[in-house]
């Protein structure tokens, strides 16, 4: 390469590949807090309401941990942390399962208005958001489950200053007891494949709003229907098709890293009940297949949760190719997560299966985390499109 053109490469942000001690403190303070405020015993209880959380908690996570406002910069109310220490936080939450608005509200919702809105619209709403006053999320999904903004059939009609939707947006995290939506639709009248993304009151004249059944009753997700919803462009109305990739990838990594803690928490959960269980007068841990299949989980967790970190840190330094990463991360960590849940399940044998055993609380969450934001065979074939294959 010749001195000009080595000149005008720009330099590649440096990664980190460890935690500094500020994050692993933060991680310890966190793992606290969820321990002794998220068991399971509260997990099932909090599982069992329309709600799906509880109000109590999140005031704590939101006053005393300033947790919704983590990754949001402080001129809007936030603690300017990054996507690692949302990383952390994910990946904590996970591990205890909590029931709680965070990815719908802190990842989500946040991320698509400081992705797409005006100076003056993250200012008036992001203030809320960060000190969990709002509880907000982000419809882009329907009935047909594609993730791809390519599918989004919701219009948007100017009306005055204003805009009305018209449409149907399904699977939509915590939609039922959201307080703000930002919904993806099209503008048709900007063009066939012209996206915006709007925000608009949840009880909104025009929105019908329905809880959904699903195997996770540990993650609510609502059906929306827009009839003429009154909203509020997001941005000064240029297509909003980046902005919405940018905050389904930076949403992709995040939930990376809530699956690896929920896969910990299943490895540790096989490794201590085969330590525990006695079969012929020795723990069950001692026999060469059970030592062999737990061997195999660590090294698939320990790979998955590498894919996650890595992502997390690249899009953080805002590396190149942190989008393609966040694929790769969602991809390895929906089917680690889902792998080990089955097979913890099988390391505790016939209990696994029943009610009473908590496995398959995790199990649950594994399978509705595999699909949600996209199943690993629509984020391989992302993850080969950003590489150019």
């Amino acid at each position: 390469m010749s001195e000009s053109a080595s000149a005008s490469v720009e330099p590649r942000r440096r990664i980190q590949f460890a935690f500094t001690d500020e994050q692993e403190e933060f991680r310890a303070t966190l793992r606290r807090f969820l321990t002794d405020r998220s068991p399971t015993t509260e997990v099932r209880r909090l599982m069992a309401t329309a709600e799906g959380y509880d109000p109590q908690v999140w005031q704590q996570m939101s006053e005393g941990l300033a947790l919704p406002g983590l990754a949001i910069p402080e001129e809007y109310g936030g603690g300017g942390f990054g996507m690692v220490e949302l990383g952390i936080a994910m990946e904590e939450m996970g591990r205890t399962l909590l029931c709680a608005p965070y990815l719908s509200t802190a990842v989500l919702a946040a991320n698509a208005i400081l992705n797409a809105g005006t100076e003056a619209q993250k200012k008036a709403l992001l203030p809320d958001i960060a000190a969990g006053a709002r509880r907000a999320t982000f419809a882009i999904t329907e009935p047909d489950g594609n993730w791809d903004p390519a599918g989004i059939q919701t219009r948007a009609a100017a009306d005055g200053s204003a805009y009305r939707l018209e449409g149907v947006k399904s699977y939509v995290l915590d939609g039922h007891t959201a307080d703000l939506l930002v919904v993806a639709a099209r503008l048709p009248d900007s063009g066939p494949d012209h996206l915006g993304l709007f925000t608009l009151a949840a009880n909104s004249s025009g929105v019908e709003r329905s809880l959904l059944e699903s195997m996770d009753p540990t993650r609510k997700i609502a059906r929306i229907e827009l009839h003429g919803a009154r909203a509020e462009l997001l941005g000064d109305g240029a297509d909003a098709t980046a902005a919405i990739r940018c905050t389904l990838d930076q949403a992709a990594v995040a939930l990376a890293n809530e699956m690896m803690g929920g896969a910990q928490a299943l490895l540790d959960s096989a490794v201590n009940y085969a330590k525990m269980r006695v079969q012929f007068g020795r723990p069950i841990g001692s026999f060469q297949a059970i030592k062999h299949k737990l061997a195999d989980m660590l090294l698939e967790v320990e790979l998955a949760k590498s894919a996650a970190y890595y992502a997390a840190q690249a899009a953080a330094a805002q590396d190149a190719e942190w989008p393609a990463l966040a694929s790769l991360a969602k991809a390895s960590a929906s089917e680690s997560y889902l792998h080990t849940a089955i097979e913890t399940i099988q390391i505790h044998g016939g209990i696994g299966f029943t009610w009473d055993n908590d496995t398959h609380l995790w199990f649950k969450r594994a399978k509705s985390s595999e699909v949600f934001l996209g199943q690993p065979s629509y984020h391989r074939e992302l993850l080969m499109q950003r590489w150019g294959v």
